[in-house]
């Protein structure tokens, strides 16, 4: 195990702006995680681990083939991606899934820049079942530090596709309804939808859905609740729609 202990090693500089950089992270096809939990969901579903990196006297596993290097207390808090660092930290590849062309269920978010969020609606769809998350211009990156956290390794099972709205086009003509969640006047009650073939798209707290996003939707449909409360969290939203999505359906244990 090689011990690094300057914060000017190319190793530490090159993780600072995988940390920091969204552009870099896809320039070299990698992203980077801490913590011992996300790397055992990281090499669970198959995910190329190409670095870790371990505290003075935290134990790291031993991983065929990646290199490891120890990292003194201090350099470890200067360089993992969170502020309170968990003794591990690991580089791997940005994964691969492909979006299914038979999916029945999917998710779409516009303009949902907080990483958390965005992490938080990964998790919940992998849990509910959905065949992937469509990501569309103003998003977080879901392949960022504190996304990838939020996800709980969701972000290493679930199709993400960074899209733009011609695909959502492509969405309708394979027979995929297009649900807005939106106020209007022709809005359902989530409740009421039809839920076969369908996507549902998740704006921002702040500005909601585009209306460019709006005029592609075949439908929208609302929560109801208290006339004192006007909107939600957009993971919150993304999660009650989903579980309702599904709700009924005999789960696989």
């Amino acid at each position: 195990m090689e011990r690094i202990t300057s914060r000017k090693n190319p190793k530490i500089q090159y993780w600072k702006k995988l940390s920091g950089s969204a552009a870099f992270r896809r320039q070299n096809g990698e992203m980077i995680c801490d913590g011992a939990k996300l790397l055992e969901e990281a090499v669970r579903w198959g995910v190329t681990v190409t670095a870790l990196a371990a505290s003075e006297g935290t134990d790291a596993a031993e991983l065929p083939d990646v290199p490891r290097y120890l990292l003194p207390e201090d350099l470890m808090a200067y360089v993992s991606p969170m502020k309170t660092p968990q003794g591990i930290m690991f580089t791997c590849r940005i994964p691969e899934n492909g979006m299914p062309a038979e999916g029945t269920r999917f998710v779409v978010l516009e303009g949902v820049q907080d990483p958390g969020n965005v992490g938080a609606v990964l998790r919940t769809a992998r849990a509910m079942g959905y065949n992937g998350v469509y990501l569309l211009p103003g998003c977080a990156d879901p392949y960022g530090p504190r996304a990838v956290r939020a996800s709980m390794g969701a972000a290493f099972q679930l199709p993400v596709m960074e899209a733009d709205y011609g695909d959502l086009d492509e969405l309708k003509r394979r027979g995929v309804e297009i649900y807005a969640a939106a106020l209007g006047e022709d809005s359902m009650d989530v409740r009421q939808a039809e839920y076969a073939r369908f996507a549902v798209c998740i704006g921002s707290e702040g500005s909601g859905l585009s209306e460019r996003l709006l005029r592609i939707c075949t439908g929208r449909i609302r929560i109801p609740m208290e006339s004192a409360c006007e909107s939600l969290n957009a993971a919150v939203a993304a999660g009650i729609i989903m579980w309702e999505s599904v709700r009924g359906q005999k789960w696989r244990r």
